[in-house]
């Protein structure tokens, strides 16, 4: 495999992306061009090699802790890619994602049914149930990190959003609600309908698929 030093120095990635742009480089260059160097003994496309096959089976999913498995992957690196996939996902999030149905919303926040923790997130919409932002508001098991309706609708009102959905992940795989699933749910309902921001579903994703519980009937 060729190495850095032997690439002409207009051809490496960061220098491409300079001359000609991000959409001419492979997975690989991009990646050497996020981390931006190897480590001794370990060249910064072989780096590169490794982190590329690690994302090709983890997908958008990949953590700091596979990364670090990598030989030549610190805490450093691995948070730079991380924190690329999350940026990109952010600004994936656009209006023209449209929610009519549970399943409209499942490609944005697939990523959670991989996630060893769990992550309570909210959704804002417009009037035309048009997605507006999409925020994580807690990370950590529900029933030892309350959601609070504070901080779920605080931004929901500076978006000033028509409603909102709420999708959080079980690790354990299994989508079905929990009783204190149900009470969050209640409670942030009441609190939407006091500040007139409707609650349109709240949905719970894990490896087994995932529970709409507006479809359940439980909101």
């Amino acid at each position: 495999m060729k190495q850095i030093r032997d690439v002409r120095e207009e051809d490496r990635p960061r220098e491409k992306i300079a001359r000609a742009g991000t959409a001419h480089l492979s997975e690989r260059e991009l990646i050497a061009a996020i981390i931006g160097r190897g480590t001794k003994g370990r060249d910064v496309y072989t780096v590169s090699r490794d982190i590329e096959q690690v994302i090709k089976k983890r997908g958008a999913t990949v953590s700091t802790e596979d990364l670090l498995e990598i030989e030549g992957v610190g805490n450093g690196k691995a948070s730079q890619i991380c924190a690329a996939f999350e940026l990109a996902r952010r600004y994936l999030v656009t209006e023209e994602c449209k929610v009519t149905q549970p399943e409209d919303i499942l490609p944005l926040v697939s990523y959670l049914k991989n996630k060893k923790q769990e992550y309570f997130i909210c959704i804002t919409l417009n009037g035309a149930n048009e997605v507006i932002e999409l925020r994580e508001i807690t990370k950590g098991l529900l029933n030892h990190s309350p959601v609070h309706p504070r901080e779920v609708f605080a931004d929901a009102i500076t978006d000033r959003a028509a409603s909102v959905l709420f999708v959080h992940n079980h690790p354990s795989g299994n989508p079905d609600p929990s009783s204190a699933d149900i009470e969050i749910t209640k409670t942030l309902q009441e609190a939407g309908d006091i500040l007139g921001i409707g609650v349109l579903d709240h949905i719970i994703i894990g490896k087994k698929g995932f529970v709409s519980l507006k479809s359940r009937g439980l909101l």
